[in-house]
Parts: C-alpha cells; sequence; structure tokens
C-alpha cells in the first residue's frame, strides 16, 4: 500500500511540473499557483504541499532536466563517448522541434520574477556545467584530458553542442533539420577532445 501511494504521489508531482512547464511557456512569471493546480489537475493544497512556491516548481523542473543532461557523467566510458552522449541529449533537448519553448518561457519570467530565473538557471544550466566541470578537472587529474579551466572549458562545451540552439529558441525561431543528430554530437565531442588532449 505504501508503493501506490508513493507512485501517486509521484504522478501529481510530475504532472504539477508539467502544468507549470507549459504555463510559463505560455504565460512567463504571470502563470500563478492557482491556474498550475488547475491544469494539473489536483488541489491548491496537494500543489503546496509538494512545491511552496513558483520558485520551487522552477527548481525543480531545471534539476529534472539538469540530471538528464548529466546523466553520461557517471557512465564510466571514455571522455570522447561520455561527451557525445551529453551533447547529444542537450541538442535534442534544445534544437530540435519545438523542445526549446521552455527557454523562451524563463526568457519571459526573467525580468518579473529575477529570483525564479536565477533559481531555473542555478538548478539546471548552471548545475549542469558545474558538474561537467567537475568531471572535466577529474579527467584532467587522471591525465586522459588536459584541462586547465574547467568551468570554462565546460561552458566552451556546451555553447560548441548548442551553437546557436539557445537563442533560436528563445525568439521562438525554427530549428534547421539535423539529419544526423547522433553523428553531429560525435562531431561536439572529437573535436573538443582534440582540442584539449593531454601534450
Amino acid at each position: 500500500m505504501p508503493r501506490a501511494l508513493g507512485q501517486i504521489d509521484e504522478q501529481k508531482s510530475q504532472a504539477i511540473l508539467q502544468a507549470a512547464a507549459s504555463l510559463f511557456v505560455e504565460k512567463g512569471a504571470k502563470a500563478t499557483m492557482s491556474e498550475i493546480a488547475r491544469r494539473a489537475g489536483v488541489s491548491k493544497q496537494t500543489l503546496y504541499n509538494r512545491f511552496a512556491s513558483k520558485t520551487e516548481i522552477g527548481r525543480a523542473l531545471a534539476a529534472q532536466r539538469s540530471d538528464a543532461v548529466t546523466a553520461p557523467l557517471a557512465s564510466g566510458a571514455e571522455p570522447e563517448a561520455v561527451l557525445a552522449a551529453i551533447a547529444e541529449t542537450l541538442i535534442s533537448k534544445i534544437c530540435t522541434g519545438g523542445k526549446g519553448a521552455s527557454l523562451r518561457g524563463v526568457a519571459l519570467v526573467s525580468p518579473e520574477a529575477p529570483e525564479l530565473a536565477r533559481a531555473i538557471y542555478d538548478a539546471g544550466p548552471g548545475e549542469s556545467v558545474r558538474r561537467i566541470a567537475a568531471w572535466l578537472r577529474v579527467q584532467d587529474e587522471a591525465g586522459r584530458l588536459s584541462v586547465p579551466d574547467p568551468l570554462a572549458a565546460a561552458e566552451m562545451f556546451t555553447g560548441m553542442a548548442l551553437g546557436h540552439g539557445h537563442l533560436r529558441s528563445v525568439l521562438g525561431l525554427p530549428h534547421p533539420d539535423i539529419a544526423d543528430l547522433p553523428g553531429r554530437a560525435r562531431e561536439v565531442a572529437r573535436r573538443f577532445v582534440r582540442a584539449f588532449a593531454p601534450d
């Protein structure tokens, strides 16, 4: 019985996060907790029991994305394979179809709710870059790569993977078709590893 209750709680939490994500895209910071609860099909009390504020919701959404992006860091694979997997996830989440709409939602939120925008950045892209940087530091110490400034290199890597994808998503512009997404991700990883190869 407790297991079933836990699954129901998780389903409600996911419904809340999905509702909030779509409302943030549509309305930015003007989305209210009442609207989020209504769209999720839960009571306001249920919503507040799980998330005390829109900032907490934004943080949870961003953390989910960061976890997905950085999951390959724990694989133990060779650096190029790890980086290719991360690049593929980044590209697929930002540069294909309408998946970058969440960035537009964050852009809408930023001027009116800077604390929400900061929480989203810190728990999402910021955390991803910090995790990649920590992994790069380990690769440097092991002699697999030569990375004197892991944080700058992590930002460089994500920039290589996304190109102008962030900008297109924020502006609501279409993304060019990527005929071979895995191939593009491998190319990004290959070039990055070559640039940071040990002497």
